[in-house]
């Protein structure tokens, strides 16, 4: 059940009644910060990148991820930032439902990558027999007369995977609702370590992780062919993969060109869920990041 908490504007004394929005952790279950019932909100008077975001850890599977730090708008219009409760013994903040006394709470940093790099280890033995499942439903390369299509060869990699849980979308009201539906989508498909880019596109928001770099475009214009190629540069500097999600679309030599230097297309419809437009998307979003 979603934590509501009373919260007081320090400006004008109204308070509000303020309930954790739960995200999707990556196995799917509702992940949302413990609220501090005691703790008293603050007015956000600048921003900075590292402030708006919270480690939070999946009470599920023991994953941790970058969660929107709780907000609340006031309306003389103020913004106020919601206390959460820090968890002794991890550097993050609990997850909805994870009790504080666990043995995974108490766990030193180098027992959880253990753990985490045990649950890769057991998913990647799981993936073994798919894949052979996989290639005796289709054959083996090179014994047909014919070469897959790129939406076949999409299909057998899926079918070699296990199966996702569904993408549980944010509705995109803010530029910053299209962000963080963006890291949410990344993480979705298996990039760990979502953060912002450390260089600033020309236009849009950087978004990074481990071997990607991805572009949020809010803006109401189509993204253009610089738009497309000064991503795909930035990533040719960091030998990674590249992906752009706009809300307003692409121009046509923006997607001819895209096709043309393999950078996955995406579209942000208002309901916060990305859309394939090109064949490195549709891919990318059969088959997760490798």
């Amino acid at each position: 059940m979603a934590e509501t908490v009373a919260v007081r504007c320090p400006a004008c004394r109204r308070e509000h009644r303020y309930t954790a929005p739960a995200y999707p952790c990556a196995c799917g279950a509702p992940v949302a910060p413990r609220l501090d019932r005691d703790g008293t909100a603050t007015p956000v008077s600048h921003r900075v990148w590292q402030d708006d975001w919270l480690t939070v850890r999946c009470g599920s599977c023991g994953r941790r991820g970058e969660w929107p730090r709780p907000e609340v708008g006031c309306s003389c219009g103020v913004v106020l930032r919601v206390a959460v409760v820090a968890e002794r013994g991890t550097r993050g903040w609990a997850a909805a439902g994870d009790g504080s006394g666990t043995a995974a709470a108490q766990a030193p940093e180098t027992g959880q990558d253990a753990t985490a790099a045990d649950q890769d280890n057991q998913q990647g033995s799981t993936e073994q027999p798919a894949r052979k499942r996989a290639a005796d439903q289709h054959g083996t390369p090179g014994t047909h007369d014919t070469t897959p299509g790129p939406r076949d060869a999409a299909a057998v990699a899926a079918d070699a995977r296990p199966a996702r849980p569904p993408f549980l979308s944010v509705t995109i009201r803010t530029a910053r609702d299209a962000v963080t539906a963006t890291a949410l989508y990344l993480r979705w498909l298996g990039y760990r370590g979502v953060r912002r880019a450390d260089q600033r596109p020309p236009s849009g928001i950087g978004l990074a992780a481990r071997g990607v770099v991805a572009q949020v475009d809010p803006a109401v214009r189509p993204a253009t062919l610089r738009d497309v190629e000064c991503l795909w540069l930035t990533a040719m500097t960091e030998s990674a993969d590249c992906l752009y999600f706009s809300l307003a679309g692409y121009a046509d030599d923006a997607r001819a060109r895209a096709d043309t230097l393999g950078v996955a297309l995406f579209v942000l419809d208002l309901t916060g869920t990305p859309r394939p437009v090109n064949a490195p998307a549709e891919t990318l979003a059969a088959t997760g990041a490798g």
